[in-house]
C-alpha cells in the first residue's frame, strides 16, 4: 500500500496560494504570488528528497497538475525538475471523466476523490506526493487518506489568499515527527496523521 505525503508551503496565517510565481494563481484577485521565493533554502530540497526516497509518484488535482505542466514541461523543458516530473507516474484527480491529461506518464482518476484515491493507494507501491492541490488535499484529509504532511511555514503574514485549512475541516490529531529551521527563517515541520479524527475519539 502506498503512503500519501503532502508537501505544502504556508504562511503564518495559513495562506498557501501561489507561493512560487506572481502568475501562479491569481484567483479572487490574489496579488501576492511568489511569496515563497525569499524563503527558498537548500534544506527544503533535502526534506523533499527524503520524502521521495525509494521511488514516488505525483498525485495532484487538475489545477495544480496543469500548472506544474505549464511551469516545467512548457516553460523549462530542459531542467532537472522537468525530467524528474516527466519521468514520474502522475495521477490527476478530476470530476470530469472526459478530461485528457497532456503530460506523458499521466493517468486520470475520474470521479469522487475519496473513492478513486483510496483504490489507488491500496494498489500502488510508491509514495504518492501531493504538492498544492488544496481542494483535493482537503478531500483526502476528510477521508483519512493522508499519512504525512510536510509544512514549510514561512515567516510571513499576508492577510489574504486561500488557506490550507478552511472552516469546516474535520478535527484531526497529528504527531510532530520532524522539525528543521532554515537559514531563511522557514520552519519545516513534518507531521504524521494518526488516522482518526479527534471528534471520533471515545471520551
Amino acid at each position: 500500500m502506498a503512503s500519501i505525503v503532502a508537501i505544502e508551503h504556508v504562511t503564518l496565517d495559513g495562506v498557501f496560494q501561489a507561493p512560487g510565481r506572481a502568475d501562479e494563481d491569481t484567483r479572487n484577485g490574489f496579488a501576492h504570488g511568489g511569496w515563497g521565493n525569499p524563503g527558498s533554502d537548500p534544506k527544503m530540497q533535502e526534506v523533499i528528497g527524503r520524502a521521495m526516497a525509494g521511488g514516488w509518484s505525483l498525485l495532484a488535482g487538475r489545477t495544480t497538475y496543469e500548472d506544474l505542466h505549464e511551469a516545467w514541461a512548457v516553460r523549462q523543458p530542459a531542467s532537472p525538475m522537468t525530467r524528474a516530473l516527466t519521468g514520474a507516474r502522475k495521477f490527476v484527480a478530476s470530476h470530469d471523466a472526459s478530461y485528457q491529461p497532456r503530460w506523458e506518464n499521466s493517468a486520470l482518476l475520474a470521479g469522487d476523490a475519496g473513492e478513486t484515491v483510496r483504490a489507488l493507494k491500496q494498489g500502488h507501491d510508491k509514495a504518492l506526493i501531493v504538492f498544492g492541490s488544496g481542494k483535493l488535499l482537503r478531500a483526502l484529509m476528510r477521508h483519512g487518506l493522508v499519512d504525512e504532511m510536510v509544512l514549510m511555514v514561512h515567516p510571513l503574514v499576508l492577510g489574504a489568499g486561500s488557506r490550507l485549512f478552511e472552516p469546516g475541516q474535520a478535527p484531526s490529531t497529528l504527531k510532530l515527527s520532524g522539525q528543521i529551521a532554515t537559514a531563511t527563517g522557514v520552519a519545516i515541520l513534518t507531521y504524521a496523521f494518526d488516522g482518526k479524527a479527534a471528534a471520533e475519539r471515545p471520551e
